[in-house]
């Protein structure tokens, strides 16, 4: 059977289309998009959630979308252990829908940030990182208003010794600095996974550095990494 990726689509998503053109254009797998009325993801091998403004970010970012149909079937569909990619506001979605754990607050300095920035790969511990180096430094664009994530110190310490800190925002050189933290982040947390981790969400927009015309294609190897461990490419 072919392998199928699922790009869902939330009233206010606005990153949908790119992610959907960094899978079918740029990584040549079968994709497709997933209202959020749709009830049936049973022929998805890999849901991503995309970044944007779902419900116009109304209450608080995701806050509206997780209440979406569609929730339901993600529900279910990571207890059956299969993988879900939460980017940006997707991330936020699966915070609010309590597949991760912790909470997104507004940019420490109260401004939208849209640069490239630099992560570090913290644990290649979960498939969406296995096929990276721990260390490695990726420079990945982020484009949000509320991407300071959350956590109480003790729930750091889960994280860490869980190994479910994917990402840390870094210097170039790869050093964890405070200038580096662009948003105010708890730790520098940029991406977290779930315990057993089939779940990612990151603040930071792979999809966005796929082709040498947008500045970078660090997303390349993350996505490869990602389609390698689960046997979609």
């Amino acid at each position: 059977m072919p392998k199928k990726i699922g790009v869902i689509v939330f009233p206010g998503s606005n990153c949908d289309h790119d992610a959907y053109h960094a899978m079918k254009h740029v990584m040549n797998v079968e994709t497709s998009f997933l209202w959020h009325k749709d009830n049936d993801v049973s022929d998805i091998d890999l849901l991503i959630i995309p970044g944007g403004f779902s419900y116009g970010d109304y209450l608080r970012s995701g806050a509206i979308a997780r209440f979406s149909p569609i929730m339901n079937a993600v529900q279910d569909y990571v207890k059956k252990g299969y993988p879900v990619l939460g980017i940006c506001n997707g991330f936020q979605i699966l915070l609010e829908a309590g597949l991760l754990p912790g909470a997104m607050l507004h940019n420490e300095k109260l401004r939208f940030i849209c640069k490239n920035v630099y992560i570090r790969v913290e644990s290649n511990r979960s498939p969406f990182t296995a096929g990276l180096e721990n260390g490695q430094v990726l420079n990945i664009p982020v484009s949000h208003g509320e991407g300071n994530y959350f956590i109480e110190q003790e729930g750091v310490h889960r994280l860490e010794d869980n190994e479910q800190v994917a990402f840390r925002y870094c210097t170039k050189d790869g050093e964890i600095t405070n200038e580096a933290n662009v948003n105010g982040s708890v730790s520098n947390i940029a991406g977290i996974t779930n315990e057993i981790g089939n779940v990612l969400g990151m603040m930071p927009h792979p999809e966005r550095a796929m082709e040498p015309i947008l500045g970078s294609m660090d997303g390349i190897p993350f996505f490869e990494s990602v389609l390698n461990k689960l046997e979609i490419a």
